[in-house]
């Protein structure tokens, strides 16, 4: 299975800023057939950055989309309008369940958006540190990929990527150790097994995402059942990431 790194910029960089960024990252991110590099900028640098990149080197995310593919949601942005710039969408990232309230039906629904319009979703999971000291991190990770993989078929699940990105690890200085990572992706690679078989769910890639960069980048994806990165302030350092995917490269 290829390795995936994966950038997220968040809401940082305008289009002038995003375009030189690309172009810094194609100076400095090399091409390899067995690692799927893929940058996601905001919204409004999606088109200047797909007309500058090579998508041999890069391909291109988008950070959220609506479920609906049009009608009058003033302000969203469907996978539908998606659709030819983006190849893959971020789904249910932790900021958006946190911040902006989404839940469950919300990223069911983006999942089937993006694949009817022929987009990967990324569909992300991870429990937050109260869940965690709980203990109920494999009761919300089982509910989390239930529900988001609810709707899509045997035939879609080839096209749907993992992202197992625990709440309390992402943008703090305690990344969650390799134990931990293990048995969470192990339990997301169950569920969907539960769901779809055992051989459809290792053709399913698993990133982890949560204060990830290139000092710990060879330690998590050596990692069981972590075939990938989704990478958030580590991907504004155009050095930072470019190692990230040569060592992706470097692992079997």
């Amino acid at each position: 299975m290829k390795k995936y790194i994966i950038g997220n910029w968040k809401m940082n960089l305008n289009v002038h800023e995003a375009s030189l960024f690309a172009a810094k990252l194609a100076q400095t991110v090399k091409v390899h057939s067995d690692v799927e590099t893929v940058i996601c900028p905001g919204f409004l640098a999606l088109e200047p950055v797909s007309l500058q990149i090579d998508h041999r080197q890069m391909k291109l995310g988008a950070q959220n989309c609506y479920w609906r593919d049009e009608g009058a949601f003033t302000g969203e942005v469907s996978a539908r309008q998606l659709c030819g710039l983006a190849q893959y969408v971020i789904i249910g990232h932790s900021e958006r369940r946190h911040i902006f309230g989404e839940d469950d039906r919300d990223t069911r629904f983006k999942v089937q958006a993006a694949l009817r319009n022929g987009i990967r979703p990324i569909l992300c999971v991870g429990e937050t540190a109260d869940e965690r000291d709980a203990g109920d991190t494999e009761h919300v990770l089982c509910d989390q990929v239930a529900s988001g993989l609810m709707n899509v078929a045997s035939g879609q699940l080839g096209e749907v990527v993992v992202a197992y990105e625990p709440v309390w690890a992402i943008g703090s200085t305690r990344p969650a150790g390799t134990t931990d990572v293990a048995a969470a992706t192990k339990v997301i690679r169950d569920e969907i097994g539960r769901m779809f078989g055992v051989a459809a769910a290792k053709t399913v890639p698993i990133l982890y995402g949560g204060s990830v960069g290139g000092s710990n980048a060879e330690e998590m994806l050596s990692v069981d059942n972590v075939n990938g990165l989704l990478v958030g302030r580590s991907s504004l350092i155009a050095s930072e990431f470019a190692k990230m995917v040569e060592i992706a490269a470097e692992i079997d």
